[in-house]
């Protein structure tokens, strides 16, 4: 028998429309101390962008049409070689690149069935969620003689073991603890590691006491100084800033406005990509002069004054995909804002990874009076003309051209905004000022001019 230093660890991931996940949990499963390993991707029909970026990696894909969770992982073990199997969920990132070796240390002490690590929330889970984590994953290493808790999205055992205890394949739920049953009924022992941690977004639990959550959770994170973690890691994001244009770029005085969008984006630390999504030769030869992508020409019928920015996006998204790889985050520019700063798009990239948001839109805070003609008739929105300070609601202007932030897996539904909308106030109005014509465009050319 090998030992564990030795040893070749089979990691068996499930997945399932894990896109937002799967190369944070694969980028840090490399990146372990331990390194003879090989990566088992068990997908079940995944509709986004999931295998196609478990696949930069070297992983074997099995795919499964029919999720049972026993059978499920009993699949990625029959194709894996192992004689050690690490059971890691697709939304599961492990903290630090000794929890591998954390998870498997004791796997080799008589008598020992399995192996579970600890769970930590991701700072934006909800209350709930840290709640259950909190409490059930807690800093003490046990060792469970009547306990048959056991969790696999952070799992370990022998293969010996699985072969004299496989995973029921009929039960549709908690199949790990029903396998945690029969080791323990068998004499044997489970050990819960919390050296052997990942970030898990999800809790374990059903509860809908939301206030009760939240006063657990704060009282947990404040008596053992929890700190709020995030999964995302800026460095190695692929951000990629798309800017539609239809037909030519504004131009005024030799100068095009398209110009000053590339050269923020370039000016960004954090977008790694600039693509131009134009349906004009004209427009996609500038874009390449001042230094942005032109993969595709769009057809002209998306520029009808009827069709909607989420579909040319959408269309533009799925066809860089098709191209090149997926990315992580897509921001949306518009060229009719020459003055934003790269330091904003910057700071909306880093709230909507903090947030773990669908979209993060610019806005501009309005406290005044708002009003809308319906039908000939004038109504009020808002508060109407009260004091500011006392008003109840307060309205926002949305500049989706300014910038917004946006998930692949939206976009390419057809969506710009998902379930889970931030928005990002610009204090400084000056930069959020739009120019739509050549006449505004000679205007903001004298104010850039004095920059």
């Amino acid at each position: 028998m090998s030992t564990t230093s030795s040893a070749l660890i089979s990691i068996i991931i499930r997945t399932k429309n894990e896109e937002r996940w799967i190369s944070s949990c694969l980028r840090a499963v490399f990146d372990q101390t331990y390194k003879n390993i090989e990566i088992i991707l068990v997908d079940n029909c995944s509709t986004d962008q999931t295998v196609k970026k478990a696949q930069e990696y070297p992983v074997k894909l099995v795919e499964i049409s029919e999720f049972l969770p026993g059978k499920a992982i009993n699949d990625g073990i029959r194709a894996s070689s192992g004689e050690i199997i690490v059971c890691l969920s697709g939304h599961c990132i492990p903290t630090n690149s000794r929890w591998l070796e954390n998870l498997i240390q004791d796997l080799y002490l008589e008598n020992v069935a399995g192996v579970y690590g600890r769970q930590e929330p991701l700072a934006f889970s909800s209350d709930i969620d840290k709640r259950d984590l909190l409490i059930v994953f807690g800093l003490d290493k046990k060792i469970q003689l009547k306990d048959p808790f056991f969790h696999n999205a952070n799992s370990a055992f022998l293969r010996e073991t699985w072969e004299k205890f496989p995973f029921d394949e009929v039960v549709t739920n908690i199949e790990d603890r029903v396998w945690g049953q029969s080791v323990i009924d068998s004499g044997m022992k489970i050990i819960y590691e919390p050296e052997a941690s990942v970030y898990h977004w999800h809790g374990i639990h059903q509860d809908l006491n939301l206030s009760r959550a939240r006063n657990i959770v704060r009282i947990i994170e404040e008596t053992q100084n929890i700190q709020n973690s995030i999964f995302y890691d800026n460095e190695n994001q692929e951000v990629v800033a798309l800017i539609p244009i239809r037909g030519e770029s504004l131009m005024a005085r030799n100068q095009t406005l398209l110009r000053y969008t590339i050269d923020a984006a370039k000016a960004s630390r954090l977008i790694t990509r600039i693509v131009v999504s134009t349906d004009n030769a004209n427009t996609a030869n500038l874009a390449k002069a001042l230094g942005a992508e032109v993969p595709f020409i769009r057809p002209h019928n998306l520029s009808e004054e009827y069709v909607d920015i989420a579909q040319v996006l959408q269309y533009s998204l799925i066809e860089l995909e098709r191209k090149s790889k997926t990315p992580d985050l897509v921001v949306l520019l518009e060229e009719a804002y020459p003055f934003r700063r790269a330091e904003i798009l910057d700071l909306m990239i880093d709230r909507f990874n903090e947030e773990g948001l669908d979209s993060l839109i610019a806005v501009i805070p309005e406290s005044r009076a708002i009003l809308k003609r319906a039908d000939d008739k004038i109504e009020v929105v808002d508060d109407g003309f009260m004091p500011r300070k006392m008003k109840q609601y307060h309205a926002m202007v949305g500049l989706l051209g300014f910038a917004t932030v946006v998930h692949p897996s939206v976009l390419r539904k057809g969506d710009l905004f998902g379930k889970n909308i931030g928005v990002y106030e610009i204090e400084d109005i000056f930069s959020s000022l739009e120019v739509s014509n050549e006449s505004l465009f000679i205007k903001a050319l004298g104010y850039l001019d004095k920059q």
